[in-house]
């Protein structure tokens, strides 16, 4: 068992991909499982086969508040947060983590891999070294240095999905730096870590998304900007969101309409300041 290493997932009816992310994991590192779906039958399992992790529940409050909950049982120097359906994530891969870290002699915030679904043109350039500085790292997989995730008070918990990788890394960099380690390489298929019974379900956790993704887009502007600025940057958004709300109604577009009317009420909520309130 590594003395310095805690993995950390949050489950949301994920259980299969929760039990074969660990299967190789167990018993050589710190786990911590939070889940906000009550899945008694993936508490059944893990209690069950894996004595050792420890297994909490907690209120659906969105990724960012699961994962600050998960840390408060940190008890290591550094931790690995993943998403269960991230592919690549293995023992020797954790340590190139470590390695690094020890590289930086210990003067960094967060680590991650190179996605390769999601960040293409990164591949294509030329680096001297493997271990380079990059301030965003994606949320699917980051390597925190405890201390300084403690310091800045974990994940914003008013973004309850989108963006809150984003905001935790604009801070957190002026701590110490953030990096990329590109002898690790991932895969993420975006919106598999949730599994859906049925396309009815299927179809509100994609309207809950787009919701989501523009009601936290203004925010984290807003954050980093300013209302102003920010609300100036959204006008072409809003002017394109409305015209299509308007097509879609007049060619009785009844799917595109629901995912445009979602955007504009995500939108509209975060600009008057509501809450990231939209549940399932």
């Amino acid at each position: 068992m590594h003395k310095d290493i805690t993995i950390v997932l949050t489950a949301h009816k994920s259980k299969d991909l929760v039990l074969n992310y660990i299967l190789k994991l167990y018993n050589y590192f710190n786990i911590v499982i939070v889940d906000n779906s009550n899945d008694k039958e993936l508490e059944y399992e893990i209690l069950k086969n894996y004595p050792n992790i420890i297994f909490k529940f907690t209120d659906n409050r969105g990724y960012g508040a699961a994962i600050n909950y998960a840390s408060k049982f940190v008890k290591t120097k550094y931790f690995l947060v993943s998403n269960p359906d991230v592919e690549g994530i293995d023992e020797k891969n954790i340590i190139k983590f470590y390695e690094a870290a020890n590289r930086l002699k210990n003067k960094f915030s967060i680590i991650g891999p190179i996605d390769l679904d999601h960040k293409p043109k990164r591949l294509k350039k030329k680096y001297n070294s493997d271990l380079i500085r990059m301030k965003q790292i994606s949320g699917i997989c980051m390597f925190f240095k405890k201390n300084n995730f403690d310091i800045v008070k974990g994940f914003d918990e008013n973004i309850f999905l989108y963006f809150e990788d984003n905001d935790i890394c604009n801070r957190i960099d002026k701590i110490e730096k953030n990096y990329q380690i590109n002898t690790i390489k991932v895969h993420h298929k975006a919106g598999n870590s949730v599994i859906s019974n049925n396309e009815i379900e299927k179809k509100e956790q994609n309207n809950l998304r787009t919701w989501h993704f523009i009601w936290s887009k203004f925010y984290y502007f807003k954050k980093i900007y300013g209302y102003i600025p920010a609300l100036i940057y959204f006008i072409p958004t809003i002017i394109r969101i409305r015209v299509r709300i308007l097509f879609y109604k007049i060619i009785h577009n009844d799917i595109k309409l629901t995912k445009y009317i979602n955007r504009w009420s995500g939108l509209k909520s975060s600009i008057l300041g509501k809450k990231s309130y939209k549940r399932i």
